[in-house]
């Protein structure tokens, strides 16, 4: 991999080590403020919520100037967001400015990887940074944890900076100022990333126009016998594993009796298991061969309602390893195949924008419906055998779908060849 691959690779674990401590930290005030529970899986709903409204305007702006000019003001949005944290913003506000300028980061985060190298790396690119993040997600969900644990936001806050008054009392203030400074951090990485020297394609003055560019891109990737298959697959994954990251908290708690501090970690364990499947995928599938791993994803919906049988963190350990591994070994070859086929139909920002609209929209839906079923009283373990029946259930379809595509595909070839009258 050339050098600059690697810059992006460190912006982009410091800006997802942030996003999730964040998240942690954000739950933290929630109950510290003794809002309802249902208002805790509504977080990822306001994070999510300008990937979907912002999704025709995004892929334009990410296309219209260098990605790591584009990636420098996200994460510069994300410290905005952070600061509104302070007290003077409700935590569901706040966290969806911090989700502005993901919307905004992604397109150029993604689409630098269809630029900066050939398409017969990006699997291989793809699990060195759906890797890389879920190393993040690990350590940002660790972190998260640590930063609220009273004992140590005390010690934090002891800390004297010579002629520096830092005005700092609180956990949550100690805890946001240092997933700011990393937000910071990844902003000044960004700085660095090289010029891919792709063309830039002046972004629209008119909503109108750049609303019927993205209606015209959307049904290009959907008819897309590849795309289709592929954004279907991704756009399921993404719901799934927003909504489990609520589930796992919510789970542990019940089942283990675990606090908030202690469950953040479980989301790290299925992160690990997420890696080992997105390095095991790296190595062993190729672009052409992705189409195959489908049905892992069948099989994570399938060991999912597992989890209300076990009552122990030795047996829940190992599960949520084995999901995660599943997860990451079907979705890193999809979204590999998924940004290959977009950047060929229409260009690195605008396909990452498709992408991120319809899985964001998984996302704002499945956890609406968990958030919905919750306050309708609905225990966490009926909860994750619906969850989990509808992940193997989709992910069935899906490949049948994909089954469907090949056998039209193999009558039209016969009828080109004239084998079939």
């Amino acid at each position: 991999m050339p050098f600059g691959f690697y810059i992006i690779m460190a912006a982009q674990f410091f800006s997802a080590l942030a996003d999730n401590a964040l998240l942690v930290v954000a739950i933290y005030v929630l109950k510290d403020m003794q809002a309802p529970g249902w208002q805790i899986p509504l977080l990822k709903l306001f994070f999510t919520i300008s990937y979907v409204l912002l999704a025709a305007f995004v892929g334009a702006f990410a296309d219209s100037m260098p990605k790591r000019r584009v990636m420098f003001v996200s994460n510069l949005i994300k410290v905005a967001g952070c600061a509104m944290m302070f007290g003077w913003a409700h935590p569901l506000l706040a966290y969806a400015v911090v989700g502005l300028g993901a919307a905004a980061y992604s397109p150029a985060k993604y689409g630098i990887l269809t630029e900066y190298l050939p398409h017969r790396l990006l699997v291989v690119a793809n699990g060195w940074i759906e890797g890389l993040t879920v190393g993040a997600i690990i350590l940002g969900v660790l972190m998260g944890g640590l930063l609220i644990d009273p004992a140590i936001s005390a010690r934090l806050l002891a800390v004297d900076l010579p002629l520096l008054d830092t005005g700092l009392d609180t956990t949550v203030e100690i805890s946001l100022v240092i997933v700011g400074g990393l937000y910071a951090l990844a902003a000044l990485f960004n700085l660095y990333i090289p010029d891919t020297g792709v063309p830039l394609k002046p972004m629209h003055g008119s909503p109108v126009i750049l609303l019927r560019d993205f209606t015209r891109c959307f049904s290009g990737l959907w008819k897309d016998k590849l795309g289709q298959i592929s954004l279907a697959v991704t756009t399921l994954f993404w719901g799934a594993g927003a909504t489990l990251q609520f589930i796992v908290i919510d789970w542990a708690d019940r089942a283990l009796g675990m606090g908030l501090s202690q469950a953040s970690k479980l989301q790290g364990v299925v992160a690990v298991g997420i890696a080992i499947g997105a390095i095991m995928a790296a190595r062993r599938i190729s672009l052409r061969g992705s189409v195959r791993v489908i049905p892992l994803g069948i099989a994570m919906g399938v060991l999912v309602p597992l989890m209300v049988l076990v009552n122990s963190l030795w047996l829940a350990v190992p599960l949520l390893v084995l999901i995660g591994a599943c997860a990451g070994f079907f979705v890193v070859p999809m979204n590999a195949l998924l940004q290959h086929r977009g950047h060929m139909l229409m260009g690195a920002g605008n396909s990452i924008a498709v992408q991120n609209f319809n899985e964001n929209l998984s996302i704002l839906i499945m956890t609406g419906l968990y958030a919905v079923l919750l306050a309708a009283g609905l225990s966490v373990y009926a909860v994750m055998v619906l969850f989990g029946l509808f992940v193997a259930g989709a992910m069935w379809l899906v490949r049948r779908w994909h089954h469907a595509n090949q056998r039209r595909h193999d009558d039209v070839a016969q009828l080109d060849d004239g084998t079939i009258h």
